[in-house]
């Protein structure tokens, strides 16, 4: 999130795709609404949807599930045909928009409407009413990322902000709302497969840096790997581990799973759920460590799978990392009750029994302030180094003397800090950077350019023109000792380069000239190591319109698609949609959240939303004799099926069925209530929706396609 929640008052306008911000983030309405009322800033709602943020949109544009990419180019091409982009900000601070506008002219208004099913005229009119109301805010969730392409969707959007010059100011910005109160910190962290903390990768160098940061030596941390080789693989991702226990897909890797621990996991939240389900009880040892038990730990049957209560949030303490990458102190209220024990002691006993104590907790004394003093010293890509425990709990303590429109204190203890310290936070005496990429402001006050990442110049394959990637001549924040665009920080320790010095003197120098470690650049429009350079409109998998799959066909399969051979080009089969005619999304409700597991274990959030349903047309449902809570059955191509009320309604078209994904405790129309440890059943079960989310994974991070599979409808 390049802006924040509060940064929202200062918007012209706002779009929102796939975003139901009114239910699944309500703390934001807030300032959304202050923006419309205030402002008179228009809202703008891009879903197959009529939610309850649509309802308070002044343009609602329903859009074909999976076509995101097609409206926002057409956008795009449609400010670029008019002549409103932003002309000087493209000349000095873009890179590659030649090269994109050219593709873009593909997606006229009218190619648009084919694609999505969106009018021409208001495709035409939302990019007036964008171009007329600057700066614009742009949203976007889980709707616009879990898609076969979800990586090119969100590129276009970032695209859509540089063309209207809406990067680096107040009210603006690519807003990605977190879904969790610490989504950021765990990515930031390295909860994901192919990374070491703070997004550094894999390499040898990232190994080594993580090593000098823990005090390990580097030949222990190799030797516990099967072969070098493994060191610097990807894993596999948490949208396709079971495939790994399973192996009905070609596996990489020399031996099967055999043993899993989920750790705060919602795991009916993985699409094909009835497949995770088959890889639990194939497990040799399954651990579950949650407050609750989850609907894993009804599904698995087997004699392997063994229960660590958890404490919940309000039994710990420690640092978390806000969808506005802002760092917050959870305080702990209460001791953990009964047999329970928090995080940070259920690790370090599992650390003793593995014999790995001696290298990995040798510098953890004082849990978890040693820990966040070690993100402060290790995770420099992204600026965590000032926000130090007593810092962070500063700013808890003087939640009053923050501006609730610039998120800067005003006096007091933490004069001139904006709130959180969002990241980078260079140095402990940095206030943080409220607003990325914004060069109105020096770097030492918060202030920051488009980072140096690719080198000094690129010859593009589309086009064979050379350009600068370089920020122009004059570009550049004030006070900067260059006056426009420079290379990332090296050699200021020799040897180092500003991700890797851990005296921090790169960063302390870079700051002292004014100037950003990782350099002064452009922004892309072009990516040259994915699959689709510019982004490009892809047909979905399962494709509810086979006669647009020649036109816009999906990739090649791909093997070892993080350690997983993935099916594009193979699974995309334009007859399935005679069988299957329905487009299935999911997604959220304001009573539950996640997984469901502590929601419908609440019985005043049971009580407010006690049944699981799915959404269906009027029309539909009265051609198939299906009425208002009638149990239907919704079954996918894979042979997923769940029993749901039929909850008739115009909030989808009449293509289109929509179910919220928080709901387990049942699977394929069978109840497994007996399954939960005695007396800890939740209050409310129902079917996981993920049991019909169809095959389908983004080609660049592999996160599942749940917005737009294909289904059929039967009553039950």
């Amino acid at each position: 999130m390049t802006n924040s929640l509060n940064d929202i008052r200062h918007t012209k306008s706002m779009i929102f795709i796939g975003s139901n911000a009114a239910e699944a983030h309500p703390v934001s309405m807030q300032h959304i609404l202050h923006a419309k009322e205030v402002n008179n800033a228009p809202i703008i709602v891009v879903d197959p949807r009529f939610t309850k943020l649509a309802a308070k949109a002044s343009e609602f544009v329903r859009i074909r599930p999976g076509s995101d990419c097609a409206f926002i180019m057409g956008l795009i091409n449609e400010i670029i045909q008019k002549g409103w982009e932003d002309k000087e900000f493209i000349r000095t601070r873009v890179a590659g928009f030649a090269e994109m506008a050219e593709i873009a002219t593909h997606y006229t208004p009218e190619e648009v409407e084919n694609i999505t099913g969106i009018p021409a005229a208001q495709t035409r009119k939302v990019a007036k009413i964008l171009a007329m109301n600057r700066p614009t805010s742009l949203t976007w969730c889980m709707g616009g990322t879990q898609h076969h392409i979800g990586s090119s969707i969100t590129r276009a959007f970032c695209i859509l902000q540089l063309v209207l010059g809406n990067m680096g100011k107040s009210g603006g910005g690519t807003n990605i709302f977190r879904g969790h109160d610490n989504v950021q910190g765990a990515t930031d962290m390295c909860v994901l497969s192919h990374t070491l903390p703070g997004y550094y990768g894999l390499s040898d160098g990232a190994w080594k840096h993580w090593c000098r940061v823990w005090d390990v030596d580097y030949e222990f941390i190799k030797g516990r790997f099967k072969e070098k080789k493994w060191m610097n693989a990807k894993g596999f991702t948490l949208a396709r581990w079971y495939e790994g226990v399973l192996q009905e897909e070609k596996i990489e890797q020399y031996t099967p799973i055999k043993a899993m621990i989920q750790w705060g996991c919602g795991s009916n939240s993985n699409s094909q759920y009835d497949r995770v389900v088959k890889a639990y009880n194939k497990l040799d040892l399954f651990v579950i460590v949650d407050p609750f038990p989850t609907m894993a730990a009804a599904t698995c049957t087997t004699d392997n799978v063994y229960l660590l209560p958890c404490s919940s949030q309000y039994e710990t303490s420690g640092s978390v990392t806000s969808t506005s990458r802002q760092i917050q102190w959870r305080f702990k209220v209460v001791d953990p009750v009964g047999n329970c024990k928090d995080d940070y002691q259920i690790m370090a006993e599992l650390v003793k029994r593995l014999g790995f104590a001696d290298e990995f907790y040798k510098n953890i004394k004082e849990t978890p302030e040693d820990i966040t003093r070690e993100i402060n010293k290790g995770t420099l890509t992204i600026g965590y180094n000032g926000q130090t425990p007593e810092r962070i709990k500063k700013h808890m303590e003087n939640w009053h003397t923050f501006d609730i429109d610039t998120l800067q204190a005003r006096g007091g203890p933490c004069d001139g800090d904006y709130y959180g310290m969002p990241w980078p936070c260079w140095t402990e005496e940095h206030p943080g950077t409220p607003i990325l990429y914004d060069i109105s402001k020096p770097v030492a006050e918060g202030g920051l350019p488009f980072r140096n990442r690719f080198g000094l110049e690129k010859t593009y394959d589309m086009s064979g023109r050379t350009e600068n990637l370089l920020a122009a001549d004059g570009v550049a924040n004030p006070g900067s000792e260059v006056k426009g665009g420079y290379a990332e920080f090296k050699d200021v320790v020799p040897g180092t380069n500003w991700k890797t010095d851990l005296s921090q003197k790169t960063l302390q120098e870079a700051i002292r000239r004014g100037m950003a470690p990782f350099g002064n650049a452009r922004a892309r429009c072009v990516v040259w190591t994915f699959p689709d350079q510019v982004p490009v409109h892809r047909e979905p998998l399962h494709s509810p319109r086979p006669d647009l799959i020649a036109t816009y066909p999906t990739y090649e399969d791909q093997p070892n698609h993080f350690r997983v051979f993935t099916r594009f080009k193979s699974e995309q089969d334009p007859e399935l949609a005679k069988k299957f005619p329905f487009v299935l999304t999911t997604g959220r409700m304001v009573e539950h959240m996640g997984g469901g597991a502590e929601t419908r274990s609440n019985k005043y959030l049971a009580e407010l939303q006690p049944d699981m349903y799915a959404e269906i047309n009027p029309v539909t449902a009265n051609n198939m004799g299906i009425r208002e809570g009638d149990m239907i059955w919704i079954e996918s191509p894979e042979g997923g099926k769940v029993r749901v009320k039929a909850f008739v309604t115009e909030r989808v078209d009449g293509k289109t069925i929509f179910m919220p994904y928080h709901f387990g405790g049942m699977l394929k129309g069978k109840s497994l209530i007996g399954e939960y440890p005695a007396g800890h059943a939740p209050y409310v079960v129902g079917e996981p929706a993920n049991v019909c989310t169809n095959y389908g994974y983004d080609i660049i991070t592999q996160i599942q396609a749940t917005k737009d599979g294909l289904c059929k409808v039967s009553r039950a």
